[in-house]
């Protein structure tokens, strides 16, 4: 099985990335009283494609060039590299598991919370 090849927009895609991530560090180097993440910030980018076994291949692939190794993750099967405080990950997520999702989530607007649900004082006796 092929990675997913490179199309134009792709490389298009990829240099606005990478601009825009330079013009941030840049923005942040410049503006020390700009705030920034304790903790990092993940770029995470989710596989394409429909075949899941061409996926976790896509992630192997990026695995190698990352030098890590790929692992599942509850669900998911992945890929990261931290780079001081920001981690790169690539994820592919099994149709099953977006298919269950999907079901999970086709109810979430048949159904209403009760507004007294979201009155703080809803429920106190005076």
């Amino acid at each position: 099985m092929t990675a997913n090849p490179i199309v134009p927009g792709d490389l298009f895609a990829r240099h606005q990335t990478i601009a825009g991530l330079r013009a941030l560090a840049d923005f942040l180097e410049a503006n020390p009283a700009v705030p920034v993440d304790e903790y990092g910030e993940d770029y995470s980018v989710y596989t394409r494609g429909h075949c899941d076994t061409g996926q976790r291949t896509e992630v192997d692939r990026i695995a190698a060039l990352l030098g890590v190794p790929a692992t599942e993750s509850g669900t998911r099967y992945l890929a990261s590299r931290t780079f001081g405080r920001i981690t790169y990950r690539i994820v592919h997520i099994p149709a099953r598991t977006r298919a269950e999702n999907d079901a999970r989530n086709s109810y979430w607007n048949n159904i209403t919370p009760d507004p007294a649900d979201h009155d703080p004082a809803a429920g106190q006796v005076a």
